[in-house]
C-alpha cells in the first residue's frame, strides 16, 4: 500500500464530498482518492440501495421523482463520519438541507464533464437509477444540475478526458489549492 497524502487544511476529522452528473466518474475517481488520503470510501448511492435492499434502479422506478430526492437527503443526513470520500448521487443538489450537511463535513469538490461524455457513459449503463422526471431528458437534467453543482462546489475539478489517477491527483491539487 502507498503511503497516504497529505492535504494542507485538510484535517482527519473531515470528507471529502464528490458532486456531479451521473456518469461523471464520482465512484471511481471517488475511490482512488480515498485511496491517495488513506481514507475510507462511501459511495452513497449504495447506502440507498442497501437501506431498501434493491438496486438503485428499481428504488428510482418505485418512487416518484420528489420522493426518491426526500430518501436521497434522509440518507445523506443521516451520515456520521470522518476520513472519509464520498461519492454522491447526482441529483443529491435539489435538497438544500442535505448540501448543507455535506459542507459540513468538509469540501464539496464538483467533478465537471462535458454533456457528450456524460451521455455516452449513461447510454453504457442505462440502469443507473437516474432521479428524472417524466418527460425530462439527460440534457434537461445536465443543465438544470449545472448550476447546482456550481453554486454548492469548494473546488470544480475538470474530468472525463484524463484517466482515473490523473484526476484523482486533481481533486486532490484542487482540496490543496493548486489549479486542478
Amino acid at each position: 500500500m502507498l503511503p497516504s497524502v497529505t492535504v494542507p487544511g485538510l484535517s482527519d476529522g473531515q470528507c471529502v464530498t464528490l458532486i456531479g452528473m451521473a456518469g461523471a466518474g464520482k465512484s471511481t475517481v471517488g475511490r482512488a482518492v480515498a485511496d491517495l488520503l488513506g481514507w475510507a470510501y462511501v459511495d452513497t448511492d449504495h447506502l440507498i440501495e442497501a437501506t431498501y435492499g434493491a438496486r438503485l434502479q428499481d428504488v428510482t422506478d418505485a418512487l416518484d421523482k420528489e420522493t426518491f430526492l426526500d430518501v436521497e437527503s434522509r440518507v445523506i443526513q443521516s451520515l456520521r463520519m470522518q476520513r472519509a470520500v464520498l461519492a454522491t448521487g447526482g441529483s443529491v443538489v435539489y435538497r438544500e438541507e442535505a448540501m448543507r450537511y455535506l459542507a459540513s463535513l468538509g469540501p464539496l469538490v464538483f467533478l465537471d464533464v462535458p454533456l457528450g461524455i456524460i451521455l455516452e457513459r449513461i447510454a453504457r449503463k442505462p440502469d443507473r437509477g437516474l432521479a428524472i422526471a417524466p418527460g425530462q431528458t439527460v440534457e434537461d437534467l445536465f443543465r438544470e444540475r449545472e448550476e447546482l453543482y456550481r453554486r454548492w462546489c469548494t473546488c470544480r475539478v475538470i474530468g472525463g478526458e484524463t484517466g482515473i489517477g490523473e484526476t484523482a491527483q486533481a481533486v486532490i491539487n484542487a482540496l490543496d489549492g493548486r489549479a486542478a
